[in-house]
């Protein structure tokens, strides 16, 4: 058999490994191409993910109703009017910039101390850190409204888990409302690491009141705040305000982020630390 053929053979192998891929990491590929490229054609989302045309035809219906895309003949483009409530169902949404996650994930893991009280809310980032917490067998006290953090830390015999209670968010493992956000006011935690949909300017903010509230509540229960965003997170605002960036202590973000957004910050004093990102491709599920 020549080179060619056996490289042949790889690539049909990779093809049909990443048809296998699970929907919400396919969808998530789609929208960070468009993302990047603005429009594309099936055909040429199809080669790119090694799905065939169907399933890609398929997937962007998924996101068109979400209110994701727009179809075009023969492809798609990313929505032309930002909608300020919009966001990607939860699957979508953890399997997003993978590699920037995980790299400002284990940054901000390795800033841990043991001991530490730290609030973990519920966004994808924080998620990541979560894991990488439990990987180190870091000792900690954890609070989380999060179902899925919650899970991942229960398992790890050094960390001593608190969840709030309240009601699940419909469409995700988040908590939001009552009880937690009277038991978060009477805490005095060390640090809390928070997401967020959009930084505008000064402004951080959120889809959802409900979810937005939950978040002051844990600012105002910590002595650090840290707030995780990737760099698509610097975009127009979202529905509802958070904070202003003075209510927090640092944002910490990957190195795609614009130069004139790190200006901006640095000229209103905020703290922001920028996390390399491996470039190599990453094609199966977030970590």
């Amino acid at each position: 058999m020549t080179t060619s053929e056996r490289q042949g053979d790889g690539g049909e192998e990779m093809a049909r490994g990443r048809v296998d891929m699970i929907p919400a990491k396919r969808r998530a590929l789609i929208l960070e191409r468009l993302r990047r490229e603005g429009a594309a054609g099936i055909q040429e989302l199809a080669d790119a993910i090694g799905a065939s045309p169907s399933t890609i035809r398929r997937d962007l219906e998924h996101l068109v109703k979400q209110g994701a895309l727009e179809r075009t003949h023969g492809g798609a483009l990313l929505q032309s009017t930002e909608r300020a409530t919009f966001e990607p169902d939860a699957a979508i949404a953890a399997q997003l910039r993978c590699r920037e996650k995980n790299a400002i994930a284990a940054a901000v893991a390795d800033e841990l101390q043991p001991g530490q009280s730290v609030i973990f809310d519920a966004s994808t980032t924080v998620l990541a850190v979560a894991r990488a917490v439990v990987t180190r067998h870091l000792p900690l006290t954890a609070v989380t409204n999060s179902l899925a953090i919650a899970q991942i830390l229960a398992g790890a015999p050094n960390i001593h888990l608190v969840v709030p209670g309240g009601t699940v968010r419909q469409g995700s493992l988040t908590l939001v409302g009552r009880p937690g956000e009277d038991f978060l006011r009477s805490l005095h935690a060390d640090i809390a690491l928070l997401g967020t949909h959009a930084i505008t300017g000064r402004t951080l903010t959120e889809t959802s009141l409900e979810v937005a509230t939950m978040k002051q509540a844990m600012i105002a229960a910590a002595r650090r705040v840290i707030v995780l965003a990737d760099s698509s997170k610097f975009t127009s605002p979202s529905f509802c305000t958070i904070c202003d960036v003075s209510d927090v202590q640092e944002i910490v973000t990957d190195d795609g982020v614009d130069l004139a957004v790190l200006a901006e910050l640095a000229g209103m004093n905020v703290a922001v630390r920028v996390i390399p990102v491996p470039r190599q491709p990453q094609d199966g599920p977030c970590d």
